[in-house]
């Protein structure tokens, strides 16, 4: 079996910097164009499945993701971005850099962050990205592939388990880029990364 698991397009609180986790924020034009441009560099590949998560920016990712296959997109709640409560929305770049924010051990020390009021602590997301995992291996046969849309924090707790690695090491390997792949083959129970942030178009900084 092969995953690719892929992060969403790019929205406009990306653009602007801003801390997005449950917040259903719309993709930007130049979004959904990488997302196209991804599409017609996939569309070759034959896939078995599409997975995405329930926020738009995912689920619009996964149907132009899909192009022309006839394969619906199964939304599953597990898959969506950790939540963070009531900084959603906030700057990014001055709650980062505010040493007595409780949200700058996210990167730097996922092991010691603290969900914020309303949000989730990373454990919580990896169980849930744990328990996708699991249901969609046992469901699928190994000679399928599956594609799987949804964010930078949840994709990486799914490599959590993939990995078996440690909390502080979640963020192990490069940050995937909007609408970057990383291509997991699992057979016999076991798992290997192939790829990690595999681009499908001409990577332009936006």
């Amino acid at each position: 079996m092969e995953l690719y698991i892929i992060r969403h397009g790019k929205t406009y609180w990306n653009n602007e910097k801003k801390i997005q986790g449950w917040a259903d924020i719309e993709l930007t034009e130049s979004g959904r164009q990488v997302a196209y441009d991804s599409a017609e560099g996939m569309k070759d590949i034959p896939f078995d499945a599409i997975y995405s998560s329930p926020l738009k920016r995912a689920y619009e990712t996964a149907c132009i993701l899909r192009g022309k296959r006839e394969i619906s997109v199964v939304v599953d709640e597990r898959i969506k971005e950790i939540g963070f409560g009531v900084l959603e929305g906030a700057d990014f770049e001055k709650i980062r850099g505010d040493k007595t924010s409780k949200f700058t051990a996210f990167f730097d020390a996922p092991e010691l962050y603290e969900a914020p009021e309303g949000g989730e602590s990373i454990q919580e997301v990896c169980d849930r990205a744990e328990d996708f995992l699991k249901e969609i291996i046992a469901k699928h046969k190994e000679d399928e592939r599956i594609m799987i849309v949804a964010h930078g924090a949840v994709n990486k707790a799914m490599l959590h388990y993939i990995r078996q690695n440690e909390i502080k090491d979640l963020w192990e390997g490069s940050l995937q880029r909007n609408c970057g792949v990383t291509i997991v083959d699992c057979r016999n129970g076991r798992f290997h990364v192939i790829e990690d942030n595999k681009v499908f178009y001409e990577y332009k900084k936006a």
